[in-house]
C-alpha cells in the first residue's frame, strides 16, 4: 500500500500546506488503489461508484491552496460516503438496490454538504448491505444487488466484513479513502469498523443530521465517521455535527456539541471507571474472548478501574417492532423525493419491483420489507407505542443509566458491536477502537459506550487506549 494511503487527515493537510503533496496526488493515489483492488486484485467491491468529478474537485482545491485559501480541516481529503446518503453530483444514491438505479439526488444530505464546505473530496459511494440490512432476515453482511459482495481486506472471502456500512469499513481499511461516512441504526458502524480494524463512532441520535439519508427508523438512525485513528474520527465528527432545522432531533442538541479534537490527549483512562457487562462476552468463542479480555487488561494497565456489572436481559434487545413500524413511514416519505419517472414511490412499489426482477433483486428475499408493508403505515398503532416506550425503559432506565448510576461509571466496555442494540435503542453514543486479532487474522474492536452526548469523554478514553496499545495493523492485500 502506498505510504500516503496510511497518512492521517492531519498529516495530509499539513503536507498540502507545506507543498509536499497536492489534493490531486492524494485523490489519485486512492483512485489507483480502488482500481487495483476494488473489482480486480483482492476484489473487495467496497466502492459501488467512483465520483467522476473527484479529480476536478481536487484540482479546484489545489488552486485555492495556491491562492492561500483553505476551506477547512478536511481540505483536499478523499472521503467515501455510504450509498444511502444523498449526493447532488454525478453519483447515484440507491442503498445498494437495483430498484433505485438511476436515482440522482437533487440535494446533498446535510452531512455531505457540511463535509464539502470544509474541503472534503467525495471520492466515491461505498457499497453496503442492501437497504442498510433491512430488507432480508438472512442477507450476508456487505451484499447488495447493485454492488455485489463486499469482502474484508484482512481476509477476502474468508473473514466477515461486518454490516451494514461494509464498504465504508473495507474501503478505508484498504486505502480507498482516508475516511468514510457510515450510518447506524443498530450496529451498522460498530460492526464493520470492528471487523476491518477501524475506529468508528456511533453518535448520540440528534448530534448529526439525518436529512438526505435513506432511513430505517427515526428513533435510532444516525450517521458517523469511520477512520483508521481516533484523531481522524474526532476531526470528522467535528465536521459533521450541528443543528439542522430539517431534522427535529438535532434542534435539542444546541448546548450539547463540544469541540471533539480537544479530547485527543493522554491520561483519559487513569482513574476512569469502566463497566464490563459480563453477559455480553461470555458467549464469545475462545479466541475472540481472549483478545477482548487482553484489551480489558490493557485498560487496567492504563489506570482504569474495571468493574464487572450486569445489564438486565430483555426480549427488548432483540425486538425490531419499532424499526418495522417506523421504516414504512420513513421510507415512503423519502421516496416522494425521487425522480418522478422512477417506478418506486412507496415501499409497496419497491416490493413489486423486486418481485418483477427477482433473479437480480431477491437473491436473499425481502422478508423484512414484507413485515414492514404489513403494518398500518401510521404510528398511532398501540403495538408500536408500547414497544417504543418499552425500548426506552429497558435501554435507559433499567439499562445504561441504571448500571452507570449504580457503579458511578464513565463508560461501558463491549467487544465489537455486542452492545450495539442497547445503545441504539437508548440513542446513546459508542466508539470502537482496534483491539487486536485472532490467529486467523480476524480483527476485534474494543467498544466503549456512554450516556447521551458523552462523545467527548468516549474520545478521550479511546484515544488513551489507542495510543497506549497501537494495535491496528494495515491489511496485506
Amino acid at each position: 500500500m502506498s505510504t500516503c494511503l496510511e497518512w492521517t487527515i492531519q498529516e495530509m493537510v499539513e503536507k498540502q500546506r507545506s507543498g509536499e503533496v497536492s489534493s490531486v496526488e492524494l485523490v489519485s493515489a486512492c483512485l489507483e488503489q480502488i482500481g487495483r483492488h476494488n473489482v480486480a486484485g483482492a476484489e473487495l467491491r467496497a466502492v459501488i461508484e467512483v465520483n467522476p468529478e473527484a479529480l476536478l474537485i481536487a484540482e479546484g482545491l489545489d488552486r485555492d491552496a495556491r491562492a492561500g485559501v483553505w476551506r477547512g480541516p478536511l481540505h483536499g481529503i478523499p472521503i467515501l460516503v455510504k450509498d444511502n446518503l444523498d449526493t447532488a453530483d454525478m453519483m447515484q444514491t440507491t442503498a445498494g438496490s437495483v430498484a433505485l438505479e438511476g436515482h440522482y439526488a437533487a440535494k446533498d444530505a446535510t452531512v455531505v454538504r457540511k463535509l464539502r464546505e470544509q474541503g472534503a473530496v467525495m471520492i466515491g459511494k461505498a457499497n453496503l448491505t442492501e437497504w442498510a440490512n433491512f430488507i432480508s432476515d438472512h442477507m450476508p453482511n456487505g451484499y447488495s444487488s447493485r454492488g455485489g459482495q463486499t469482502r474484508n481486506p484482512y481476509g477476502p472471502g474468508t473473514l466477515d466484513v461486518g454490516g451494514s456500512s461494509a464498504g465504508s469499513g473495507a474501503g478505508v481499511a484498504a486505502g480507498f479513502a482516508v475516511a468514510a461516512i457510515g450510518t447506524e441504526t443498530s450496529g451498522s458502524i460498530l460492526s464493520p469498523a470492528s471487523s476491518n480494524s477501524l475506529v468508528g463512532i456511533k453518535p448520540t441520535v440528534g448530534l448529526v443530521s439525518r436529512t438526505g439519508i435513506i432511513p430505517i427508523a427515526v428513533s435510532q438512525d444516525t450517521a458517523g465517521p469511520m477512520t483508521r485513528t481516533v484523531a481522524d474520527a474526532a476531526i470528522l465528527l467535528q465536521a459533521m455535527v450541528g443543528e439542522d432545522p430539517t431534522d427535529a432531533a438535532t434542534m435539542a442538541t444546541r448546548h450539547q456539541a463540544q469541540f471533539y479534537p480537544a479530547y485527543l490527549r493522554r491520561g483519559g483512562l487513569n482513574g476512569a471507571r469502566i463497566g464490563l457487562p459480563t453477559a455480553y462476552y461470555q458467549g464469545m468463542d475462545e479466541q475472540n474472548r481472549e483478545v477482548f479480555l487482553a484489551a480489558v487488561e490493557d485498560l487496567r494497565r492504563a489506570g482504569a478501574v474495571v468493574i464487572d456489572c450486569d445489564i438486565a436481559e430483555s426480549e427488548a434487545g432483540r425486538n425490531i417492532d419499532v424499526l418495522v413500524h417506523e421504516f414504512k413511514v420513513a421510507l415512503n416519505r423519502y421516496l416522494q423525493t425521487v425522480e418522478p419517472w422512477l417506478s418506486v414511490r412507496t415501499l409497496a412499489d419497491v416490493i413489486r419491483f423486486n418481485e418483477a426482477h427477482a433473479e437480480v433483486a431477491l437473491k436473499y428475499g425481502q422478508a423484512i420489507f414484507e413485515m414492514a408493508e404489513a403494518t398500518s403505515g401510521r404510528l398511532e398503532d398501540g403495538t408500536y407505542i408500547r414497544q417504543r416506550l418499552n425500548d426506552l425503559q429497558w435501554s435507559r432506565n433499567e439499562g445504561i443509566d441504571a448500571v452507570m448510576d449504580a457503579h458511578q461509571l464513565d463508560a461501558l466496555a463491549f467487544p465489537n458491536n455486542y452492545g450495539a442494540a442497547i445503545a441504539a435503542k437508548a440513542g446513546y453514543p459508542s466508539i470502537t477502537v482496534p483491539a487486536g486479532y485472532t490467529t486467523s487474522g480476524m480483527p476485534l474492536g474494543l467498544t466503549l459506550t456512554g450516556r447521551a452526548f458523552s462523545e467527548g469523554k468516549l474520545i478521550h478514553l479511546a484515544y488513551d487506549y489507542e495510543q497506549g496499545t497501537m494495535r491496528r495493523k494495515p491489511p496485506q492485500l
